[in-house]
């Protein structure tokens, strides 16, 4: 006798993606529709859940990213049933999904949330790690302790995040742009916080408890059935914390950074032999280098594209994300974005009949806001998957819906060595020309406050440390108060700004 097959489910509204987006398109589909099953389909033991939201301003919020066991999500929504298994296939014209499982769900309206996977420099490399979720962070924690040496590749929020938190290990940090977190700041920021890399951090904090379940035990089984070592859902803003990144060796923060520059080749330690070239050793403090080969043999080479050579015990790739397209297009006749996201119209919905999608796995393809562009952001994640679920339900009953007022203006609020950081429009002048101006205002090691001006109108901000700016910034944005006759006064510390636009 052949085993049962899990039972098939039809609902009219299907979401895939355990993430950031999909709990929260699941979560508001169950709240407008309380008597309908809502059927959220993840590969993961865990889901991702939004806790601690708290409205900061009109379009800035802050939360926390919580992992939860699947569990906690159908006790607080009765309605929501989460189906553990990994898509095989989307069958767009019959309006149903295959899973791994051998069991099809039939929807009326889909939500993809299937969101991305990390670009990796090389597959296949045991030496070269991407830090993409829980898992690989963890498994990169495991590395860690046994290392004296590592390479980061790429300078995204990730790659700014572990440099500054490893401690007791040399990090080469190689990136492609002339200063440290191009996707964030300009060279100023940069510089601002880079002098915070090399002062040593004061003494370790207080370690975080972390309220989060990890997939250790009996949760790895269920994995490792189904296969999905490689779909694990983003990580949140504090995601170091509670992992204890120390190195072997005893001393704090050693950081030597490689601008300009990718990586051309990577040897395994026989292959380096071989080759007979030479690798340079960690770089100390300017003076004179007498030593000008390593002789030590490290497990992998890094050869970067300015020729230097590096030596080191394991890479970590943190080179940005690819939209996790792949079980969705065959048979589907999908339109892409040129970041291979699935292109989304102003209602969140696909090329393709009744089917939506939310977060990373997306290309924003509606004519943006002039203050907005999209960035693959726990943020808009959530934004992107709650407002998604209210476009499904305006469809399903008919009504009309609005733009909502988050894509508006681009507004993220991070943490970055410590700082708070706010990011409101166009905070790196992108896409404005040249016919821009740039305000600033540093106070080395408390703020940094960068306003970009067009027309006497302000597009965009940058603001590190407590500054308090956020408020009357996002309002001068919105409203496009002319702001011409302030001129170089508008960054005065000893005018009040809110007193004049709040």
């Amino acid at each position: 006798m052949e085993a049962a097959r899990p039972p098939s489910t039809a609902g009219r509204f299907v979401v895939v993606g355990g993430g950031i987006a999909g709990v929260t398109c699941a979560e508001q589909l169950a709240i407008q529709f309380p008597s309908e099953d809502i059927i959220l389909i993840t590969a993961h033991p865990v889901i991702k859940a939004v806790t601690n939201f708290k409205q900061v301003s009109k379009v800035l919020e802050e939360f926390d990213v919580e992992e939860q066991l699947k569990t906690m999500l159908e006790n607080r929504f009765p309605n929501i049933k989460v189906i553990q298994s990994e898509v095989k296939q989307l069958k767009s014209k019959e309006h149903c999904i295959l899973t791994g499982d051998g069991s099809q769900h039939v929807y009326k309206k889909l939500c993809l949330c299937a969101g991305a996977k990390p670009k990796l420099i090389c597959e296949g490399n045991p030496y070269v790690l991407g830090i993409r979720d829980t898992d690989s962070a963890q498994e990169f924690q495991k590395q860690l302790t046994k290392a004296k040496r590592i390479m980061i590749i790429g300078n995204g929020g990730i790659a700014l995040e572990l440099v500054y938190e490893i401690e007791g290990c040399e990090v080469i940090w190689a990136i492609k742009d002339k200063a440290i977190g191009n996707t964030f700041f300009d060279a100023g920021a940069a510089e601002f916080l880079t002098s915070k890399l090399i002062a040593e951090k004061p003494e370790a904090r207080i370690a975080h408890k972390r309220a989060r379940y990890t997939t250790e035990g009996r949760e790895k089984e269920a994995q490792t059935k189904s296969g999905a070592g490689n779909l694990g859902s983003a990580l949140g803003p504090d995601w170091h914390e509670g992992l204890n990144l120390k190195g072997t060796k005893e001393f704090s923060h050693k950081v030597h950074i490689e601008t300009m520059c990718e990586v051309k080749k990577i040897y395994l330690q026989e292959e380096f032999r071989i080759s007979k070239k030479n690798s340079l050793p960690f770089p100390r403090d300017h003076c004179n280098q007498s030593v000008t080969t390593d002789k030590e043999a490290w497990p992998v080479y890094v050869e970067l594209t300015n020729e230097k050579t590096y030596g080191c015990d394991f890479i970590v790739s943190a080179t940005g994300v690819i939209p996790n397209t792949e079980p969705f297009l065959c048979g589907n006749n999908f339109d892409l974005g040129e970041d291979g996201g699935l292109k989304v119209d102003a209602h969140m919905h696909t090329s393709v009949s009744d089917v939506y999608a939310a977060g990373d796995i997306c290309t924003a393809s509606w004519p943006p806001s002039p203050f907005w562009q999209q960035m693959r952001l726990w943020t808009q994640a959530r934004q992107m998957g709650w407002y998604a679920a209210k476009c499904m339900a305006a469809a399903s009953l008919g009504e009309p819906i609005d733009l909502d007022f988050s894509f508006e203006l681009f507004a993220h609020v991070t943490k970055f060595f410590n700082y708070k950081v706010v990011l409101l429009g166009k905070y790196n002048a992108q896409g404005l020309g040249s016919d821009h101006e740039l305000m600033l205002r540093c106070t080395k090691g408390q703020e940094y406050v960068k306003v970009v001006m067009q027309d006497g109108q302000m597009m965009g901000a940058v603001l590190i440390g407590e500054t308090d700016l956020e408020e009357t910034f996002e309002n001068l944005i919105l409203n496009q108060t002319d702001l011409s006759s302030y001129g170089e006064d508008l960054l005065d510390p000893n005018i009040d700004l809110e007193d004049y636009f709040d």
